[in-house]
């Protein structure tokens, strides 16, 4: 009798734990999907001048984040009726989970390391459409005075183009007076390539951290769910002892 009702608290003290995991777990995917999101958002003029592939990157960050909330919160309901067939079901799926979101992890940082492949091109050939796609111009011009910067590596970029180009009023430091663009006093003079390079490798950096970090946690869960499957096969053959 003893040894059963051991058997029950130890049952009882491994659900609240799963359960206490399913949450922080819930928690942890959510966090990631809002990540995910806000860095698309934040990204998104970038993107849209010649960074190829970030957008599905963090797509895909998003879409586990949300898997990672629905399942935790389906697992609360599998953890509360104590069933252990879908207990280790659960455990091997959490197992999967932080296969794939190792696998994000290094993708996000494998990606973060070529960035600057092409990268250079990629802009000059949006400056050269300046002016005749209105969609590249505007994303240019929020870039340009979003990040206090001017061309490609520097203001000149626009003087030199074939033919050369009037250097744009979102280059101007002060660009609610009158500006007068070809006074180097009055404009951004650093261009825009190391900027926006930094601050995608940095944010991708927190990413690509986050994913790992995240990735061993589910590690946690596929125990608890093991051994908590362990206990209510261990009561039930107790029971019918």
């Amino acid at each position: 009798m003893g040894k059963r009702l051991e058997t029950v608290a130890t049952m009882a003290c491994m659900k609240t734990l799963l359960m206490l995991f399913n949450f922080v777990f819930w928690a942890s995917g959510m966090i990631m999907l809002c990540i995910g999101i806000w860095m698309k958002i934040q990204l998104q003029d970038y993107a849209d001048v010649g960074i190829e592939g970030i957008g599905s990157v963090l797509l895909a960050i998003s879409c586990l984040g949300g898997i990672l909330a629905i399942t935790a919160t389906l697992a609360c309901c599998c953890t509360a009726r104590g069933h252990p067939a879908l207990l280790y079901l659960y455990g091997a799926f959490l197992a999967v989970v932080a296969l794939l979101e190792l696998a994000a992890g290094a993708s996000v940082y494998a990606y973060r390391a070529s960035l600057n492949e092409g990268f250079d091109q990629a802009l000059n050939d949006s400056l050269s459409a300046y002016g005749d796609d209105t969609s590249k111009s505007a994303h240019i011009d929020t870039m340009q005075s979003t990040l206090h910067c001017c061309g490609n590596r520097g203001y000149q970029d626009w003087l030199g183009m074939i033919p050369p180009k009037e250097i744009p009023a979102s280059c101007c430091i002060k660009p609610e007076m009158e500006c007068d663009t070809s006074d180097p006093s009055e404009i951004y003079t650093e261009g825009c390539y190391n900027r926006i390079f930094d601050f995608i490798c940095r944010n991708i950096g927190m990413v690509a951290g986050t994913a790992v970090g995240v990735a061993f946690f589910p590690l946690v869960g596929v125990f608890l769910a093991c051994c908590l499957a362990s206990n209510i096969n261990k009561a039930k053959y107790e029971q019918v002892a």
